[in-house]
Parts: structure tokens; C-alpha cells; sequence
């Protein structure tokens, strides 16, 4: 598995929200992409998903440019790359498990979707894969009626229904208490090292990305600025990505983010979303 993003950019009038970025990934680790609010790191997830076009550079997954894909192949490489999004976006009032089908809906004809027909497989595979997560007891109930961290964790399996090569993760956590945000980082390493898949997360904290990822993206202005494992997460280089008036939490004044207590100091630095 490899996925190329070459000299990639995306312009909103003046401003590149995006700016030149490449560097490319190959096997199937799990990278954090780190960085302050407007860094760029959710318009370069929304590119690699297509959801929005670059406005120039091309993104090659396998040797195809996926930026070049058009009608049935552009929903063709959105199944294969899956996106789990900050807020959810469950349908509020349908059902558990009818939420984790609709990752089905770019497979299936319009009819089907129309009348919410599914076959007895794909609701044993739903079940599955809810029972896998730990929520299968939650499959009859609305999804509004559960918690923050069991919502993430449906619209994990919801990307999981489409059986993606490639998960996408935009802030999955920003929005968690601690210890949910644990049980989804945890829950997105376990699908990554047991399914072989590649899992790229954009990401608010230092801590959290030295605790579960193999590579660390780091972005300011739309730029990478830092590109590298998560032992090479050091202050110094932290204040080169979020800038040298980044506010640390008190326990981040130590020589070294090394020092920190990950079960204690969950959130190394607040910095943007």
C-alpha cells in the first residue's frame, strides 16, 4: 500500500489553505497529523478523501493520481478511503446499527437505500463489527441516546462497514472527555495493527500522538514542518510546528516531552483543534 501526495495545494482566494505539501506513506502504520486551528490539517484529510479538490498537485494511491477520478471511480476510492469526522455525523434519530449500514450506501443501488433494504449478511457483518467494537448491546437504541465516545465509536464502524483500505480520522477525539478519547485512539490502533489498514488522524495533542502513532505530520500555515517519528516529538520541534507563543500546560515546561506521565498529563499541550 502506498499513497503519494505530491506538491498538493488548495487556494481559497488569496490564501493557501494548503500549500505545496508532499511526502508519502507506504505499509499500513498509523500517522498523526498535528498542528494549530487552520494549520491546513482537515483540508488535506478532505483532499485525500476527495470531498474537495486540489487546486493543483496530484495525491497517488497504488500509482493512480485519485484526483483525477470522476463519477462511479471517485465513490469507488471514497469506499476504500473512509472518513470518521469530528461530529459524528450519525443520523441523530435512526437506529445503531442502521447508522453503521449506511457505510454501505455508496455500494448499493438507489432502491435499496431509498427503502433501507439490507441483506441478512450485511446486518450479521454490522453486528459484527459493533459486537468487535464493544457497542453491540447499543444496536436497537437511537444514536443520539449514546454518550460522545460510543457515537465515535458507531461512526468507526460505519467506515468499517466499507471495508476500506485507508481510514481517515478528522479530530476524532476533539470532542471527548479523556477517557473516551482513550477508548477511540485505542480502539482506531487495534483496527489499524489487527486489519493491516492504514489509519491517518489529524490530532490536538502532542501526547496523544507520541502514544499511538508510528509517524507524526506536522503543519503550520498550510506547510509541513516537521515530518518524523514520535521519539523525535520534542518541545523544541513542537514550538517550530504551533509557534513560539504556544501556551504548554504546566507539566510541558519539563527539557523534554519524554518527562511527561501519559496516564496523568493526557493532553501535553492544548493547542487548537
Amino acid at each position: 500500500m502506498k499513497l503519494q501526495v505530491i506538491n498538493v495545494s488548495k487556494i481559497y482566494g488569496d490564501r493557501a489553505a494548503v500549500d505545496d505539501v508532499s511526502f508519502t506513506l507506504e505499509g499500513d502504520g498509523f500517522v498523526g497529523v498535528i498542528g494549530r486551528s487552520g494549520a491546513g490539517k482537515s483540508t488535506l484529510l478532505r483532499m485525500l478523501n476527495r470531498l474537495t479538490d486540489a487546486s493543483r498537485g496530484e495525491i497517488r494511491y497504488e500509482g493512480t493520481d485519485i484526483l483525477s477520478l470522476r463519477g462511479a471511480e471517485r465513490r469507488a476510492w471514497q469506499n476504500r478511503c473512509a472518513m470518521v469526522f469530528q461530529q459524528f455525523n450519525l443520523v441523530p434519530r435512526m437506529d445503531v446499527a442502521s447508522n453503521v449500514l449506511h457505510g454501505l450506501l455508496g455500494q448499493r443501488s438507489t432502491l435499496t437505500t431509498l427503502f433501507n433494504l439490507w441483506s441478512e449478511a450485511d446486518i450479521t457483518r454490522a453486528l459484527e463489527i459493533l459486537d468487535r467494537l464493544g457497542i453491540a448491546e447499543q444496536a436497537a437504541k437511537r444514536a443520539e441516546a449514546l454518550s460522545g465516545g460510543q457515537q465515535q465509536r458507531v461512526a468507526i464502524a460505519r467506515a468499517l462497514m466499507q471495508d476500506p483500505r485507508i481510514i481517515l480520522a478528522d479530530e476524532p477525539i476533539a470532542s471527548l472527555d479523556p477517557m473516551n478519547a482513550q477508548i477511540v485512539m485505542e480502539t482506531l490502533k487495534r483496527i489499524q495493527t489487527e486489519d493491516g489498514r492504514m489509519v491517518i488522524a489529524n490530532l490536538h495533542t502532542l501526547d496523544t500522538a507520541r502514544r499511538y502513532c508510528d509517524r507524526v505530520i506536522g503543519m503550520r500555515d498550510g506547510r509541513v514542518v516537521f515530518d518524523g517519528t514520535p521519539e523525535q516529538l520534542t518541545a523544541g520541534v513542537a514550538r517550530d510546528i504551533y509557534g513560539a507563543d504556544a501556551t504548554f500546560s504546566e507539566a510541558a515546561t519539563s527539557t523534554s516531552i519524554d518527562a511527561l506521565n501519559p496516564d496523568t498529563d493526557y493532553a501535553v499541550a492544548m493547542l487548537g483543534d
